[in-house]
């Protein structure tokens, strides 16, 4: 959306809120009907619960779902709870499985068996049937409806399987090929096309890429892109196919995993709707108990300050460097961690691989530290004494091979132990290299100023 846009949606929703206020719903009306689904989507996040619930009533029954669809997963839980019940019941049997479990992920337990009533029997079991998979796991993002074919069917066989079946499934261009249920093959819709009709399937099929039900979703969602792949088969554990995972699916697993991945290594928690659509005291809480934890984490550099007061206090020349010490050793650990934390989401390496990547990090810390501390030694050298600018050069050196270490560590001992490399965020490791820095550093100036 350009700035332009953004603009008018932004005067859109101002002027909304002033109507709804004086209670011109038909002027609010008026304002909404000119925009198209994108703005309306951006609009309703902008809103706060109550009258983005407003709005939302004031849209076409066809339009409404169009937008309902296109909100973010946190914006669709707000919506449904200020919303009546009948409503949400009908707005619940429209959509499709897949979206139905990323809705009541977002909801309180207690409203899920109210919703899951109001659906048919075979749109309850394929619903319920994708709640019972593990919470990350791709089995609860994917579409269990699907349209495939058989090795031995012909093309025009199976283009009446995929007429047949073009209103109920999530993709028909690409066909995963089963024999008793179990993936033997995939056939693009491009490749059917070009086939002769009388061409048996196993003749045009190829061979498939396919992702165990229980996987996590961002694994499987990267590998997904990574192949280019428009669907990827989803099997279970004796590789009979239980889904799909769409191209557009992935995409939207992926952009809220690296949102969530990119709040934590800031120290926030993710927020669940737009920032201006998020109320003050949710702002608040996604931000106030990491602050507490990291504020008892930083007592450890108050400890270290404390245990080398003495020191300062015969030369009060090191306080001035504290700064530049535990900022350096900070950023260098944050810079790994980010390094590592990608490279991990990409599949690139993993916990198994953490000796070559300490080694790396050891090697990438420590010519950091020989640049920069060399360039410490040479500034502190000339402005005060050439051994003050020693103690700062080999500190330079020790805190950035050290932070580097650290920092490429955590990631790696996050996935080992199966918990989120983010929540191991970049001010977890600042407050933890703070503390060893200094230690270092005092180490450092004892030795070498005899102190």
């Amino acid at each position: 959306m350009t700035p332009t846009q953004l603009q008018t949606v932004s005067e859109a929703a101002d002027e909304i809120r002033r109507l709804i206020a004086q209670g011109d719903l038909p002027g609010a009306s008026a304002v909404l009907t000119p925009l198209a689904v994108p703005e309306v989507v951006e609009l309703v996040d902008r809103l706060p619960n109550d009258d983005a619930a407003i709005v939302y009533r004031l849209l076409a029954k066809t339009r409404a779902l169009a937008v309902f669809e296109a909100l973010s997963p946190g914006t669709r839980g707000d919506l449904v709870q200020a919303l009546r019940n009948v409503e949400i019941t009908a707005l619940f049997a429209e959509m499709d499985p897949d979206d139905r479990v990323w809705l009541l992920d977002e909801l309180p337990a207690s409203v899920a068996p109210q919703l899951l009533r109001g659906l048919t029997r075979q749109e309850r079991d394929l619903t319920s049937g994708m709640l019972g998979y593990p919470q990350d796991s791709i089995g609860r993002r994917m579409s269990p409806e699907f349209v495939t074919t058989h090795p031995q069917l012909t093309v025009r066989e199976t283009f009446a399987r995929i007429r047949a079946a073009l209103d109920s499934a999530e993709t028909v261009y690409t066909v995963p090929v089963t024999d008793a249920r179990r993936v033997v093959g995939v056939v693009s819709l491009r490749d059917l096309m070009s086939a002769d009709e009388d061409a048996v399937i196993s003749d045009v099929m190829n061979e498939p890429h396919v992702a165990e039900v229980t996987e996590n979703a961002e694994t499987t969602a990267r590998r997904a892109t990574d192949y280019s792949l428009l669907a990827l088969p989803v099997v279970d554990g004796e590789q009979r196919l239980v889904g799909i995972l769409t191209i557009d699916d992935a995409a939207r697993i992926l952009k809220q995993e690296e949102s969530e991945d990119a709040a934590r290594q800031g120290g926030v928690e993710p927020l669940r709707r737009s920032y201006l659509g998020t109320p003050i005291r949710q702002l608040v809480r996604s931000r106030v108990v990491w602050l507490l934890v990291l504020a008892v984490g930083a007592t450890l550099t108050v400890q270290v300050l404390d245990t080398f007061e003495a020191t300062l206090a015969q030369m009060t020349v090191l306080a001035l460097f504290v700064p530049l010490l535990i900022g350096t050793g900070g950023n260098t650990g944050n810079q790994a961690a980010t390094t590592v934390t990608r490279s991990l989401a990409l599949g690139e390496v993993s916990p198994r691989d953490v000796l070559r990547v300490l080694s790396r990090e050891i090697r990438v810390g420590f010519c950091l530290g020989l640049l920069l501390g060399t360039l410490g030694f040479v500034i502190a050298g000339l402005i005060y004494e050439w051994h003050v600018g020693l103690v700062i050069g080999l500190t330079l050196v020790a805190v950035c091979t050290v932070a580097a270490s650290v920092g490429g560590m955590m990631p790696l001992a996050a996935r080992a132990i199966r918990v989120d490399p983010a929540v191991f965020s970049n001010p977890f490791i600042t407050t933890f290299v703070d503390a060893t820095g200094l230690v270092i550093y005092f180490l450092i100036a004892k030795t070498v100023l005899g102190l």
